[in-house]
């Protein structure tokens, strides 16, 4: 594992495992946690280490959050700032092939996941150097409209945007962005008590009504099995990546 900076806070960093042999693709890893500073990139490590055993390039991603202290400076925009720079790193990294980038992100990791996808459709990211090519969103917060109103995780939507939904929100929220251009496949615990379940079948159903490619997989389990690389959810996961693999 080597660890890369892409600007001068200590949060805008990642992590990058190359495989054995040749790569199936580069996969950014996006951990969730709310937004919030006391969560990091930890939490992606151990996909991050799997995938490298399945033969994928991981680009596991910090970037700022909400909070003070160690992690935080973060919020709208800069954690979106962070995200898109982040990914466009991958650019000067010697010796990759960056045809095949998926975004894999966890809870709000799903949201900037699937988020990333969109960005260059916006004013501020316009220029955004490395594609995305496909997403896999974790039990994302996939409408922070609606995450909103129903105050998920305490009010960390409110905290992390600054604000209740409208125009801004064009920019931040990946339901108002469908038709992605690019597949997404949305993995989902049917019994999520952090992020309901319709997070993901709401934003299938609009990105499929708007003619994107989307699809919802409904596995067993809670918010976090999606995230344990010994569940079967993780298994089918990998199965998913692996029909965009070179």
């Amino acid at each position: 594992m080597e660890t890369i900076t892409y600007g001068d806070d200590p949060s805008q960093l990642a992590e990058l495992t190359r495989p054995d042999g040749e790569s199936r693709g580069v996969v950014v890893v996006i951990h969730g946690g709310f937004w919030r500073a006391e969560y990091d990139l930890s939490l992606g490590r151990p996909l991050a280490t799997s995938l490298a055993a399945e033969g994928w390039t991981a680009w596991n991603l910090e970037y700022r959050r909400v909070g003070a202290g160690p992690g935080g400076g973060g919020g709208a925009p800069a954690t979106f700032d962070d995200v898109s720079a982040g990914i466009d790193a991958l650019a000067d990294v010697e010796g990759l092939d960056l045809s095949t980038v998926i975004t894999l992100g966890h809870s709000a990791g799903g949201h900037l996941a699937t988020w990333a996808a969109g960005r260059a459709g916006t004013q501020r990211w316009a220029d955004a150097r490395v594609p995305v090519t496909h997403v896999v969103s974790q039990a994302g917060v996939l409408d922070l409209t609606t995450a909103y109103d129903d105050d998920l995780g305490a009010g960390a939507v409110e905290a992390f945007v600054g604000q209740p939904p409208g125009p801004a929100y064009d920019e931040w929220d990946p339901v108002r962005q469908v038709p992605l251009g690019v597949p997404v496949r949305c993995v989902h615990g049917r019994d999520d008590a952090n992020v309901p379940f319709s997070q993901s079948e709401d934003y299938v159903a609009a990105a499929t009504a708007a003619g994107a490619d989307a699809e919802l997989l409904e596995v067993e389990g809670d918010h976090f099995v999606v995230i344990d690389p010994t569940s079967q959810a993780w298994v089918d996961t990998l199965a998913l990546l692996g029909q965009w693999s070179r």
